[in-house]
């Protein structure tokens, strides 16, 4: 192991997160002795119902919305399929049109190539070679019949930001001009603690977060429906948040929700610089041992949406002639947590979606791997999975690497 103890060099945060002790700590008494019904009229249940509620109030605070816009859901997953299925259920007739890009997240692709199936049509929009879309292609793609267009805010496999608010004012004007309205949907799951989630800045109508990848926990998302906005629920039953979204509250996951965006939202100022240097640190040391790696992405490392950066919180590389996965098991072997990409396709021998998108031929597009730090990444840390990439590829036998 590289390590100098048996630690886990954890850089796979962008997949999920561990929950932080001050979050825990407010979830556990909603599991003993707060564990009631928030839908009872008794005392106890009131205790559950509060926690609900101040959990609103903060998820609330930090979107800069109305308390009665926020809807509490299963997770990230659930929170995408619900603004698109939910709104495209009330098309009538049944059918639209949908613009979405081509390196959304699976939990966006998949709904819209299901509706696809029952009679909609969708236009995916391609990205440069730093994985962003052009805002006036996202508004060219505009037609009378689109009714939402959905764009994630910070992409998942190589951190690039896009300009939500362009677009949003962009799409406005394109939808004006066809007399029509157009709903905006962003996956933000990425952008929480990262940047701002203001949702009258951005311009959405709709936006996804979850639990888990902002140090609360698995299992709870958070859907943002602007109000006026109606939705067809996925789940139907005793009429739960506003009739959308049933079933009695996960009360316990819903506290350290609000609690882990709070926290979040209030360290991200501070962070900034922090990451930057590491990201910084990160991309110079495999640049001079591993000369050949190909960096994939923005190279500018700022959370500025209007001149097209990356948080600096993912790193993507890919290495030519090998495959993503034994690299990473080779890292696993040596301590060291890191991906291929999204962690819900990770298992995929498949070539990344996103990075084909970008332009990455599929044959190093499979040897690709994603670098997440999060709040306890050191500069030792990072040198160390610099080391270790070297000595894995060296072992591998089929990548030259730079004498160090």
């Amino acid at each position: 192991m590289t390590l100098s103890d048996d630690r886990i060099n954890y850089l796979d945060h962008a997949a999920t997160t561990p929950v932080r002790p001050d979050v825990l700590e407010k979830m556990l008494p909603y599991f003993t002795e707060k564990f009631g019904n928030p839908s009872s009229l008794y005392a106890l249940a009131g205790e559950a119902r509060y926690g609900v509620d101040e959990a609103r109030e903060q998820v609330a605070a930090v979107l800069g919305s109305r308390t009665s816009e926020i809807v509490f859901t299963g997770g990230g997953s659930e929170s995408d399929n619900l603004a698109i299925k939910g709104f495209a259920a009330l098309q009538t007739p049944v059918g639209g049109h949908i613009v979405t890009t081509a390196i959304e997240h699976h939990a966006v692709i998949h709904p819209v190539e299901q509706l696809e199936k029952q009679g909609f049509t969708a236009t995916y929009v391609g990205v440069d070679s730093s994985g962003r879309v052009d805002p006036e292609d996202i508004a060219a793609a505009v037609r009378p019949d689109t009714f939402l267009v959905s764009v994630m805010l910070v992409n998942n496999e190589v951190g690039t930001i896009q300009d939500l608010a362009a677009i949003s004012k962009l799409v406005r004007e394109s939808a004006q001009r066809f007399g029509t309205k157009v709903l905006i949907h962003s996956d933000a799951v990425q952008a929480a603690g990262k940047l701002s989630l203001n949702v009258d800045d951005l311009g959405v109508d709709l936006m996804s977060l979850s639990g888990h990848k902002i140090y609360g926990p698995k299992g709870v998302g958070v859907l943002y429906v602007r109000s006026g906005v109606e939705l067809e629920p996925l789940i139907a039953g005793g009429g739960q948040e506003r009739q959308r979204r049933s079933g009695t509250e996960n009360v316990a996951l819903i506290v350290g929700m609000g609690e882990a965006l709070t926290l979040s939202e209030a360290e991200r100022p501070a962070s900034r610089e922090r990451f930057e240097q590491l990201a910084t640190r990160l991309i110079a040391g495999v640049n001079e041992r591993i000369p050949n790696a190909s960096f994939n992405g923005s190279g500018t490392a700022r959370d500025d949406q209007s001149t097209g950066g990356r948080v600096p919180e993912i790193v993507n590389f890919s290495f030519p002639g090998v495959e993503g996965e034994p690299v990473l098991l080779g890292l696993d072997f040596k301590g060291i947590a890191a991906s291929s990409g999204s962690a819900c396709s990770s298992a995929s021998l498949e070539p990344s979606h996103v990075l084909l998108a970008m332009g990455v031929s599929p044959e190093l597009a499979v040897g690709s791997v994603r670098i997440s730090m999060g709040r306890d990444t050191t500069e030792a840390d990072v040198d160390d999975v610099v080391q270790a990439l070297d000595s894995v590829l060296q072992q591998l036998g089929t990548f030259p690497t730079a004498q160090v």
